[in-house]
């Protein structure tokens, strides 16, 4: 059986050109690539794709600002607050002509 891919085509240039900018990073695409399937930390992501915590921080908030990262949080027995991360887009498909830049998304539906 055929699976029928639904995607979603960015129409705004504000908005083409931060995922645009966004895919140019190879921290961000790190990040979105490591929490298509499940959702992790923050801690983990630093340690899976080693990258430095404080620059794992930085692209979270990049890509949360870029509606391209879910945030799901919780508070653990200690009290302690524990958010985890996971891609909102599962794949961005790019084609480039001189005059105009098409972007569609396609979402990730297990987010």
């Amino acid at each position: 059986m055929q699976e029928l891919i639904q995607t979603r085509k960015i129409m705004e240039d504000d908005r083409k050109q931060i995922i645009l900018q966004v895919l140019a990073d190879k921290y961000c695409k790190h990040i979105l690539h490591s929490t298509i399937e499940s959702p992790k930390s923050a801690m983990a992501l630093s340690k899976d794709e080693k990258i430095p915590i404080s620059t794992v921080y930085r692209r979270l908030q990049t890509l949360f600002d870029a509606k391209l990262l879910a945030i799901s949080g919780s508070i653990n027995s200690d009290g302690k607050k524990f958010f985890l991360y996971k891609s909102k887009v599962k794949a961005i498909s790019i084609k480039c002509d001189l005059n105009n830049t098409t972007i569609e998304v396609e979402p990730n539906l297990s987010a």
